[in-house]
């Protein structure tokens, strides 16, 4: 039972939550990030390289061990494809940079000014010192202010 109670903590802990969200939103955002490299930046390569999209384009043939293998089946190096991958990843970490860590760390930032510290309290001892002063200042016959009107 102990086990099933450790893994209830810890997937209810704020962080799995969170990363949790995280991965569904990154799903999501995928699907955002594919239909704009492939309806706008690979549009664009196409008129510059010739090619409809990054996958087709830019392959590097390679030689087949195989004699008998035939030429539709040209074995090559997909050099287009990590190109597109490549632009797919600084898409999604520009967009996550400037559209989700920067506001948040603005936010943090004017959180944390905004916060002033509160003046800490006197320790114990000091206090229990403090009375006994002026508990023995009232036995001698002198007039000690109050505590709150000397500090």
């Amino acid at each position: 039972m102990k086990l099933i109670e450790g893994f209830k903590d810890f997937v209810l802990r704020g962080n799995v939550i969170d990363l949790a969200v995280a991965v569904v939103i990154g799903a999501a955002f995928t699907g955002v990030v594919t239909s704009l490299v492939q309806g706008l930046i690979d549009p664009i390569i196409a008129a510059v390289g010739g090619s409809a999209n990054l996958d087709g384009a830019w392959v590097v043939p390679l030689r087949t061990l195989h004699e008998g293998t035939p030429q539709e089946e040209v074995v090559g190096i997909q050099v287009g494809t990590v190109v597109s991958a490549v632009v797919n990843f600084v898409i999604v970490a520009a967009v996550v940079y400037f559209g989700i860590l920067t506001p948040v760390n603005r936010l943090l930032a004017l959180r944390k000014k905004g916060e002033v510290a509160a003046p800490a309290a006197p320790a114990e001892d000091v206090l229990l010192l403090t009375e006994i002063r002026d508990l023995l200042a009232r036995q001698a016959g002198g007039t000690t202010p109050p505590p709150a009107a000397r500090d």
